[in-house]
C-alpha cells in the first residue's frame, strides 16, 4: 500500500469514521433547555410555522441547510462507482460548502439508477432543505432530473457538475476576451466534449452574449454537424452545427476558443497552431488537461491558458461557485437558481479579477504576486473576497428576478455579515501555512527519536512547511519511523552518538555560562545527556533557523535549556508564554500560560504588552484585559485586584496606543455588551481578544479547559520577552500541535513583522 492511500484512508477512518457529524446550534444542557429544545417548547415554532409556512425559515436550520444528492454514476475521474463508493466524494462536498460558505449539509447518496426514483424521492424531501445540489449523476440522466425538479420544486435545485463548471469557465472567459480586445458576441468556439458541463457552459455563455452561430462542439466522434446520425441525442442536435468540419483539427482552424471538458492529452500543438492569433485555451480535464500548459505554450507562447489544475495559472475550479452561490441564494430564500443569478456570479468572478489584490492574498499563497492579465483571469480558490463578491451578487439578482422570498434586503449590511461570517481563525492559520511554505526553514527537533515529533514531521515535509533537522541516536530514529510507517526523505538526521562537532558546543555552553556557575565538566554532560541545549545552540550559532522541542519533558526543564542559551531580547523583562486560541468566530490570546507563578504588577504589565504584540503579529488588533474576580474596584479586599489595577495603570501608561482595560472578570472581558451596558466608561470598543491572567494557575487552567471542553484550537505556547525563533511545547503535545508550532516558527525565523491584517 502506498504512503498516500496510506495517509488518505487513515485520514477518512481515524477517530470518528467520515468527515461530517452533526452538532447542535443552540444549547441543551439542563432541564430547562431541553423542555425547550423538545416538548414542550417544541410545539411554539411547530405552531407558528404551521400558521405561517415560510416561518419554517425562521425557526428551523433549513434556510442554511442543502442536500447534496447523488446515484455515483458519474464520479469525477472514477466514474460510474455506485452510492456507497460516492459517499466521501459527497461528505467532501458537505465540507466545502461549510468551509467556505458557512453552510450545513446532508449527503444523500440514492441506491437507483432511474432518474425517477431520484426526481420522486428529492421532491418527497423538499421540506427538509433549502436547496438541492446534483453531484455526479451520468448524462443524460443529470438533465432530465434538474429540469423536473427545477419545475416541480419551490427551492434552488442545481446540477454543479454542469453549472458551476460554466460560471467559473464563463468569468474566465470575459476576462480572456478582454485580456485578448475581443468580445463574446464576436468569437468562434470550439467545445470538445459534449457532456453536462460543456453543454451547459455553451448554454450560459450564449445567455451571456456568445453567437450560437460560432459555436462548434466535438465529441468523440469528431464534429456535431446538421445531418450526424451517429451518436447523436436530444442535447447534442440543438447544437449540431452547419459546417464543414468534421473534426477536431479542422473545426479549430481560425478558431480564437478552444474549451475542452472532455479526456487528457488530446489536442496537440499542431492543432492549436491552426488557431487563430493570441488564442484562449481552456483545457480542463481532470485530472490531465487536453494538453499541459508547457506544450501549449511551446506551440502557441502567444495563447491564453486556462486548466482544472491548482499547479498552473488560471485553475477553473467550481470551488469558486457552489458555495457562494448556494450562500446567497439561501439568504434571500431563493426559490430557484436561475440563468440571472448565474450570470451575475460569473460576471463578480471577473469582476474580482481584475481589482488590485491585497497583499493578504498574496501571503495567503506564499508571497506569490498576482494581477490581472494572461496568467491571472480568475480569482485564486482562496481568496476571501469571493464569498464578499458572489454570494451579494447571487442575492441581489435574485430579488430582482423575482426569484427571492425576501425582497427588503440591505446588500451592503449583508456584505459586513458575510465578513464576520468564516471569522478571522481560518485566515489566520492558513496565512501561517502558505508562509511557511514559502520561507521554508531548517527547524530542529531535538527529540527526533520520539513518535509525536516523527509523525509531525512526516507531516511538515509532506506540506513543505519546513525543512526538520532531527536529533538523536539515527538507529533508534530510523527504527521508530520504521514502525510508524513515517518517510523520513525531506529530513536530515544529526546522529548525536557521533556528533564531529561536539567540542565545539561543550566549549560554546561553556563560555556562555562559565560565570553563572557552569564548569566545562557539567557543559560536557549536558551536551551530551540534554539534545534541547545541543538545539539551542545549533539555533544560537546560525546552524538551523528556529527549533521546536519539549514533548518528553516537563516545561520548566524543557524551557530552561533554550533560555540559558538564547537569553532575554535586550528591553524585555519577563519571558512569557501566550497560546492564540482560535475559535470558529474569533481568536484570543491567553498569557502568561506556562511560566510567571506569581508575576508582579510591572510583571503583569509586560506580559500584557508582549502578548499585545504578539497578536498583532497575527495580525489581529489587540484589546487587552487583565483579568481578576473584580471588576474596576468592586473588590479591594485583595492582592490581585490590586494587582490587576496597577497593572492595567502602567498599561496604559506605557503604552497609549493599545486599548487596554483591567482589573475585569472573564466575562465582563470577553462579553462587549455585558460590559458597556454596566461599565460604559471603559476604553475597551469592543470585546478583549488579550486575556492576561493574574497567575500561572488560572492561565494554564483556562488555555486547557477551553481546548478540552471549548472546542478551540490552541496554538503554543508561543514565547515573548526572548531572543531566536523557538518554541516549546508542553509535555505530551499531539502531533497536529507540533505541526502547528512549527509552521508558527518558521514565521517567527522569516524576520516578518507581522503576517497580514485580520478584521476581527
Amino acid at each position: 500500500m502506498s504512503d498516500a492511500k496510506k495517509e488518505a484512508l487513515e485520514y477518512h477512518s481515524s477517530g470518528r469514521p467520515g468527515k461530517i457529524e452533526v452538532v447542535s446550534s443552540k444549547p441543551c444542557q439542563t432541564s430547562k433547555q431541553l423542555s425547550l429544545a423538545y416538548t414542550p417548547g417544541v410545539a411554539e415554532p411547530c405552531r407558528e410555522i404551521h400558521r405561517n409556512p415560510d416561518d419554517v425559515f425562521k425557526y428551523t436550520a433549513r434556510g442554511n441547510l442543502v442536500a447534496v444528492v447523488s446515484n455515483g454514476t458519474a464520479v469525477l475521474g472514477l466514474g460510474n462507482i455506485g452510492p456507497k463508493a460516492a459517499k466521501p466524494v459527497m461528505e467532501g462536498k458537505g465540507v466545502l460548502f461549510k468551509r467556505f460558505a458557512d453552510i450545513d449539509v446532508f449527503d444523500l447518496e440514492l441506491d437507483t439508477v432511474d432518474p425517477e426514483d431520484i426526481i420522486r424521492t428529492v421532491k418527497l424531501l423538499e421540506p427538509t432543505f433549502g436547496g438541492i445540489n446534483l453531484e455526479d449523476i451520468k448524462a443524460p440522466d443529470c438533465f432530465i432530473i434538474e429540469k423536473r425538479l427545477q419545475e416541480m420544486m419551490d427551492i434552488p435545485v442545481f446540477h454543479d457538475d454542469q453549472h458551476g463548471t460554466a460560471i467559473i469557465a464563463a468569468a474566465a472567459l470575459i476576462n480572456a476576451c478582454k485580456v485578448t480586445d475581443r468580445t463574446l458576441g464576436e468569437i468562434n468556439l470550439v467545445f470538445n466534449g459534449a457532456g453536462a458541463a460543456g453543454l451547459a457552459c455553451a448554454d450560459l455563455l450564449v445567455t451571456m452574449g456568445a453567437d450560437r452561430r460560432n459555436v462548434i462542439f466535438c465529441d468523440s466522434r469528431g464534429v456535431i454537424y446538421q445531418g450526424r446520425k451517429e451518436g447523436m441525442n436530444e442535447y447534442k442536435d440543438k447544437w449540431a452545427a452547419n459546417t464543414d468540419a468534421r473534426t477536431l483539427s479542422e473545426a479549430l482552424r481560425g478558431a480564437d476558443v478552444f474549451i475542452g471538458v472532455s479526456v487528457g492529452n488530446l489536442l496537440t500543438g499542431e492543432m492549436i497552431q491552426l488557431m487563430a492569433a493570441r488564442p484562449i485555451i481552456f483545457a480542463m480535464a481532470n485530472p490531465d488537461p487536453e494538453i499541459s500548459p508547457p506544450d501549449a505554450k511551446a506551440a502557441r507562447p502567444d495563447a491564453i491558458i486556462a486548466t482544472g489544475r491548482s499547479d498552473f495559472p488560471n485553475q477553473v475550479n467550481n470551488v469558486l461557485g457552489f458555495p457562494f452561490i448556494f450562500r446567497g441564494a439561501l439568504d434571500v430564500q431563493a426559490r430557484k437558481i436561475n440563468n440571472e443569478m448565474m450570470v451575475a456570479a460569473a460576471f463578480a468572478l471577473a469582476e474580482l479579477a481584475q481589482q488590485d489584490v491585497p497583499d493578504s492574498v498574496a501571503r495567503a499563497y506564499g508571497g506569490e504576486q498576482f494581477s490581472f492579465g494572461p496568467d491571472y483571469i480568475i480569482p485564486k480558490p482562496f481568496d476571501p473576497r469571493v464569498l464578499l463578491w458572489v454570494a451579494p451578487a447571487v442575492a441581489k439578482a435574485a430579488i430582482e428576478s423575482g426569484v427571492a422570498r425576501i425582497d427588503d434586503f440591505d446588500l451592503e449590511g449583508y456584505r459586513d455579515r458575510l465578513e464576520r461570517l468564516l471569522g478571522p481563525a481560518n485566515f489566520i492559520m492558513r496565512n501561517i501555512v502558505n508562509i511557511a511554505k514559502r520561507e521554508r526553514k531548517r527547524i530542529v527537533y531535538p527529540e527526533g527519536d520520539t513518535p509525536a515529533i516523527l509523525r509531525a514531521v512526516n507531516h511538515v515535509v509532506d506540506e513543505k512547511l519546513a525543512t526538520p533537522v532531527l536529533l538523536g541516536n539515527e538507529v533508534k530514529i530510523r527504527r521508530a519511523a520504521d514502525e510508524l510507517n513515517v518517510n523520513l526523505s525531506g529530513c536530515e538526521i544529526v546522529d548525536t552518538r557521533t556528533l564531529p562537532q561536539r567540542e565545539k558546543y561543550i566549549d560554546m555552553l561553556f563560555q556562555l555560562r562559565w560565570r553563572k556557575g557552569m564548569t566545562h565538566l557539567k557543559a560536557e554532560r549536558l551536551i551530551r545527556t540534554n539534545r534541547m541545549y545541543l538545539g539551542a545552540l545549533m539555533l544560537l550559532n546560525g546552524e538551523v533557523d528556529g527549533l521546536v522541542g519539549g514533548v518528553t519533558r516537563g516545561y520548566a526543564d524543557a524551557i530552561r535549556p533554550v533560555l540559558q542559551v538564547m537569553g532575554r531580547e535586550a528591553e524585555a523583562k519577563v519571558v512569557a508564554g501566550v497560546y492564540m486560541m482560535l475559535f470558529k468566530n474569533r481568536v484570543v490570546f491567553l498569557a502568561d500560560c506556562t511560566i510567571n507563578r506569581d508575576p508582579t504588577a510591572e510583571q503583569l504589565a509586560d506580559i500584557a504588552m508582549q502578548a499585545a504584540d504578539k497578536a498583532m503579529f497575527f495580525g489581529v488588533a489587540p484589546r487587552v484585559a487583565i483579568l481578576a474576580y473584580s471588576n474596576f474596584g468592586s473588590v479591594r479586599d485583595n492582592s490581585i485586584s490590586e494587582k490587576t489595577s496597577r497593572a492595567a495603570e502602567i498599561v496604559k501608561a506605557r503604552r497609549p496606543d493599545l486599548e487596554a482595560e483591567g482589573e475585569m472578570q472573564a466575562d465582563v472581558a470577553v462579553n462587549y455588551d455585558l460590559l458597556h451596558e454596566s461599565w460604559p466608561q471603559a476604553s475597551l470598543t469592543r470585546e478583549a481578544n488579550v486575556l492576561v491572567f493574574p497567575d500561572l494557575m488560572s492561565g494554564n487552567a483556562a488555555y486547557k479547559l477551553l481546548r478540552e471542553l471549548g472546542g478551540a484550537v490552541a496554538v503554543g505556547p508561543l514565547l515573548t520577552g526572548i531572543e531566536g525563533a523557538f518554541n516549546v511545547l508542553q509535555r505530551g503535545s499531539d502531533p497536529d500541535t507540533i505541526v502547528n508550532l512549527t509552521a508558527v516558527t518558521v514565521c517567527q525565523a522569516s524576520g516578518r513583522k507581522d503576517l497580514g491584517v485580520v478584521k476581527d
